[in-house]
């Protein structure tokens, strides 16, 4: 038993060290493999011994039943609230240092206070009783003199230690905050929405939600983070003289403390911090609402002492609400660049986040559903540095509601006063129809190529190089022909002319010559470059081309997508090697559009001609004739593009990802995770000497 114990020890000591270095120091030492192997150990150890299980095993840190009720801890010292600043600009600052010295009785001309700067943060306050360097007990902050015994929970955060290193007073109470990082917070609403289940306004409310659990399983599954920030009731250690040494110490101890904090000389040191903080607020992993600014000097503290239970060499200067309360006036659409239809909140004005915020995104209608929200809603509006305002949840018990009739003999009842809200059937911008794909939150206007809201992409792309390739139409200068009102749809590149390209800023004669040569040779294209240039959602290069192999004609592939009979037409479609139900689906809304079908007409009558064909004239030939080939990584002499065109011309298919259906993958230098997956798939792979070998007309009998 003496060997067990020395080993249940020595494994304890170990976790505890590879668990510091995983979630406090973001350093960890072994593999998590090795974690695990001896977690296991300990684990069986315990379980064949549970006279070896400690107060700090790790093995404990995911234990215990479902508690009936918490229960209540009264605090030996008090958990005290400190004032907060009214003032959330410098003066809110400067306000506390001249109040502070004015207490001291400080001369005008005396040195400047030095005060520990820390961040506030936006979660739940909670202290650790630490018994002889052991975690006993874990409480809520409650009403500051009260609180309620959540250990088993708060035993579940992997930063906060078990065991103190190098301390064995008989009591540390260490107090501190538990909150949740935005990106575990986001995991874990993307978790709910999966299962069905509610999503949590924020990382406050998810956090304090999961330490108040009476399940620990499902608190263990929360996840949580915790900095502390100060001390309570201690016996048998030595508090250092300052704060910002006490809180080194508690570094030293193993025990998690934020690193953005700073010794800040003065109410100019201390408008510094408030403002460098402020300009990082946004990109920092967790929430914060403002700063704190303490006293650093033990014994100035005890000279300042306490008002009404709240220190007077404390103060919380705050930044402006993120967060704020207001109604829904109505609910419209707006429709994006790539024909993506947002819902949009139009509020009540709010001052949130430091701007007046009059519209929140509600991003799809399925977040409208799941919260439920409807005009005339009182809502919670979340607006965070430059991020779009959102819509975060509903205050259901403000809903508007009416009296409704059940029938002459029962009493009125009370009803919603407005229904649910329902995506348009078309679009706001250009009338095109409206169309959402399997599988995906967003709707879509189907009118690509007319639709106001997306002109500029679709001009981009009808004009960009593997599509028209039309020269010398960039960005810059399709936008300036779109807002000048030169350019509607793709056909108008087609009547455009040198006198009123010229007038164009930065656009000299010449320059608006060689436009219009580069616009004039691309009258001529291929019809696989044509369908692509339309701008089909879901229809890439190389669909484009299967569908110009597989009906010839442009006419043959719209009448195919305009059949009335709906089924009929989508497995006409499908009948295209490689096209499925959802591109299918894509082709028929987009050429079901008359606007669209009009678009290609003005094209055709601006004399834009491509090559069309019987498709048994297009029988592919070759040496790779039925083969499917993926190219990854960077070969020696040949672009991608280029051996794209070379496994074409023989007869074979350049795809864009591996699968069973893939024939060989082309590697070259740096190949990632396409090589790994052909590998696992047993897919042969070959360099670029092992191409040009196959594309040879002696390897057409070896395929």
């Amino acid at each position: 038993m003496t060997s067990l114990a020395e080993r249940a020890a020595e494994l304890r000591a170990l976790l505890h060290r590879y668990g510091h270095e995983y979630y406090v120091l973001d350093a960890p030492s072994v593999p998590d493999a090795e974690y695990d192997r001896l977690f296991r150990e300990l684990d069986a150890l315990e379980t064949a011994h549970p006279e070896l299980r400690t107060a700090d095993t790790p093995t404990q840190r995911v234990g215990g039943k479902t508690l009936p009720e918490f229960t209540q801890v009264r605090h030996d010292v008090p958990m005290l609230s400190i004032r907060t600043e009214t003032d959330s600009g410098p003066g809110g600052a400067e306000n506390f240092d001249a109040k502070v010295r004015r207490d001291l009785g400080l001369a005008a001309d005396a040195p400047a206070i030095a005060y520990a700067a820390e961040l506030k943060f936006d979660g739940l306050a909670i202290s650790l009783r630490y018994e002889a360097g052991v975690l006993v007990r874990a409480a809520t902050r409650g009403d500051g003199e009260t609180g309620e015994d959540v250990t088993q929970n708060i035993r579940t955060i992997g930063q906060i230690p078990l065991r103190l290193a190098g301390v064995t007073a008989p009591v540390l109470e260490v107090r501190g905050e538990v909150y949740m990082r935005r990106d575990d917070f986001d995991t874990l609403n993307a978790r709910q929405r999966e299962r069905g289940e509610k999503t949590f306004v924020n990382p406050r409310n998810a956090a304090a939600g999961a330490v108040r659990q009476l399940d620990p399983r499902i608190a263990a599954q929360r996840p949580l983070s915790f900095f502390a920030y100060g001390l309570g009731q201690v016996e048998g250690w030595a508090l250092p003289g300052s704060h910002s040494a006490m809180l080194d110490a508690l570094v030293t101890m193993g025990i998690p403390v934020c690193a953005d904090r700073a010794i800040a000389e003065g109410a100019a040191g201390l408008v510094a911090f408030h403002t460098a903080i402020a300009a990082k607020r946004d990109s920092l992993p967790f929430d914060i609402d403002g700063v704190v600014y303490k006293v650093d000097d033990r014994a100035l503290q005890a000279q300042l002492g306490f008002v009404s239970r709240e220190p007077r060499w404390a103060v919380a200067h705050k930044y402006p609400a993120q967060e704020m309360l207001t109604t829904v006036e109505s609910i419209d659409v707006q429709v994006g660049r790539t024909g993506a239809i947002t819902p949009v909140a139009r509020l009540a004005p709010v001052f949130v986040g430091g701007v007046t915020v009059t519209n929140a995104t509600l991003h799809n209608i399925d977040r409208i559903r799941q919260l439920d929200i409807r005009v005339g809603d009182t809502v919670i509006v979340r607006r965070a540095g430059d991020v779009i305002p959102e819509v975060v949840d509903v205050v259901l018990e403000r809903r508007p509601v009416v009296a409704e009739a059940v029938d002459l003999l029962s009493p009125p009842r009370e009803v919603p006063k407005y229904q649910p809200f329902e995506m348009p059937a078309a679009c706001p911008v250009c009338g095109s129809h409206v169309a959402r794909e399997e599988g995906e939150a967003a709707y879509r206007c189907t009118g690509g190529l007319v639709c106001s809201a997306q002109r500029k992409q679709a001009l981009l792309h009808f004009a960009s190089r593997r599509a028209m390739d039309i020269e010398g139409l960039g960005d810059k200068l399709v936008e300036q022909l779109v807002d000048v009102g030169l350019v509607r749809t793709p056909a108008d590149f087609y009547k455009l002319g040198i006198v009123k390209l010229a007038e164009l800023e930065r656009m000299a004669e010449k320059s608006a010559a060689n436009l219009l040569a580069g616009i004039d040779k691309s009258r001529s294209t291929t019809l696989a470059r044509f369908i692509y240039a339309l701008g089909i959602r879901n229809v890439g290069e190389t669909t484009a081309k299967d569908l110009a192999r597989h009906f010839g004609k442009l006419d043959a592939l719209m009448d195919a997508a305009t059949l009335d009979d709906q089924p009929a037409s989508l497995a006409a479609l499908q009948a295209v090697p490689d096209v499925g139900p959802v591109v299918a689906q894509s082709i028929r809304d987009f050429l079901q559009e008359s606007h669209n079908r009009e678009v290609v007409e003005q094209l055709r009558a601006a004399g834009v001609r491509w090559d069309e064909f019987e498709p048994s004239e297009n029988l592919a030939t070759g040496p790779l004739l039925g083969k499917t080939l993926v190219i990854t990584g960077t070969l020696p002499n040949l672009s991608r593009d280029e051996a794209k065109v070379l496994i074409e011309a023989a007869g074979g298919k350049a795809s864009g990802s591996v699968s069973k259906k893939t024939d060989y993958l082309v590697a070259g230098e740096e190949a990632g995770s396409k090589l790994a997956k052909a590998q696992e798939l047993g897919v042969p792979i070959l360099d670029e000497a092992g191409l040009l070998a196959l594309l040879s007309p002696a390897a057409t009998t070896e395929t």
